[in-house]
């Protein structure tokens, strides 16, 4: 395998699992669900994202073919991910989940609780 293509390809899965592993610790150790929602959204769609990109340079190079897979997953989690965000955080709305005191835009979240239909 050529020198260029191994290199291309570590620094990709490095940086994914390292994006990765941001988005796993901020949803561990960030204090409410609003900000713990931002953390495997953000964070971890990149990094899948770069370890997926990856495998795409990685199986094109050894079977000669572009490979579909890795595409079509890549298109799914960045299609997926947000709208599943979203549904999260109109659900914890709806619920009146709790945002901290630190919060700068609590008026915001309070306007969009009372545009809500019931």
């Amino acid at each position: 395998m050529e020198f260029w293509i191994e290199l291309v390809v570590s620094v990709l899965l490095v940086v994914g699992a390292i994006f990765v592993f941001i988005g796993s610790l901020g949803l561990a150790k960030l204090p409410d669900f609003y900000t713990r929602l931002h953390a495997p959204t953000k964070a971890t769609t990149l990094g899948m994202g770069c370890m997926l990109i990856a495998s795409v340079i990685l199986v094109t190079y050894q079977q000669g073919y572009l490979s579909l897979h890795e595409l079509l997953i890549t298109l799914f989690l960045l299609i997926t991910a947000p709208v599943t965000a979203h549904m999260l955080a109109k659900t914890a709305l709806h619920h009146n989940l709790e945002i901290l005191d630190k919060t700068s835009d609590k008026a915001l979240s309070k306007r969009a609780r009372e545009r809500m239909n019931p």
